[in-house]
């Protein structure tokens, strides 16, 4: 058996056990009992609202099960969009009608935005929903990847791809409390820099979920 078909087997199982089962069915509707991150864990005045409708969307956790060790696809948002313009993102967006669940949302926006060929990506779970200031109600969909992808960012959405080590971004001394103000407002966020990227928001957000779970960190 090969380093990386045991690293890989390691990782899978230890990510099985730490993560949520994928939500089966998408909804609109904020539920009861649900563990929902966001925006509102540095905010209290922005917590979501259990009844009230959220745009349902979902990303992909893209780890690559790299022969020197795993890292995470990221990507750089174009600097002409309208919305979140040159932020650091995992791929994904919003559910379309034709989307039956989270996992369906998360592969198919990867396969638009970077490339990503679904039969390379093992889903092994998913990270509690994240609920952002813009009413968007996020499943992180967390999957495997063999490294036998050729990645293309698509122009209307991404300007850049790139990968950071796994370990790195577990690791709570990389992880920052930033804030600021917006319309007047103070607020805080998460922020993971790392060389000339600046991984914040959401993106960060998920990011400590993850490491919560498999580093206990």
């Amino acid at each position: 058996m090969t380093y990386l078909k045991i690293e890989r087997l390691g990782l899978a199982g230890k990510l099985k056990d730490a993560l949520d089962p994928v939500p089966t069915a998408i909804s609109s509707i904020l539920g009861e009992g649900g563990e929902y991150r966001g925006d509102h864990d540095l905010n209290p005045a922005s917590v979501p609202v259990i009844g009230q409708r959220y745009t349902p969307a979902a990303v992909l956790v893209p780890i690559v099960m790299r022969n020197e060790g795993p890292t995470v696809i990221l990507t750089r948002r174009a600097t002409h969009l309208a919305k979140h313009a040159g932020q650091i993102s995992f791929p994904g967006g919003r559910a379309d009608e034709g989307d039956a669940t989270a996992v369906a949302t998360a592969l198919r926006e990867a396969e638009e935005e970077i490339n990503l060929d679904p039969s390379l990506v093992e889903v092994v779970g998913a990270l509690n929903t994240y609920i952002t200031v813009t009413r968007y109600s996020v499943t992180p969909v967390v999957g495997l990847v063999e490294p036998a992808f050729s990645l293309r960012p698509e122009e209307g959405e991404v300007s850049e791809i790139f990968e950071v080590p796994l370990e790195f971004l577990l690791k709570a001394e990389n992880r920052k409390r930033h804030g600021g103000f917006y319309n007047g407002v103070e607020r805080f966020w998460y922020a993971i820099p790392f060389g000339d990227y600046y991984i914040w928001g959401a993106t960060a957000g998920m990011i400590k979920d993850l490491s919560e779970r498999i580093s206990h960190e």
